[in-house]
């Protein structure tokens, strides 16, 4: 099961460079994991400072 990133992302951008697959993608206002690149690693997950990101 891929990674998801919810609405409390704030987009700072630390999880992008954690992805070993490069599956998160920044948008306008919060970024996003595309599910059929994302290898549930959980890298993302750890680094991110609101819990924004969930199996």
């Amino acid at each position: 099961m891929a990674y998801s990133i919810s609405d409390e992302c704030t987009a700072c951008g630390i999880c992008e460079p954690e992805c070993p697959v490069q599956a998160i993608i920044p948008g306008e206002e919060k970024y996003y994991i595309d599910p059929n690149e994302c290898t549930d690693c959980g890298l993302c997950e750890e680094v991110c400072p609101v819990d924004a990101i969930y199996p």
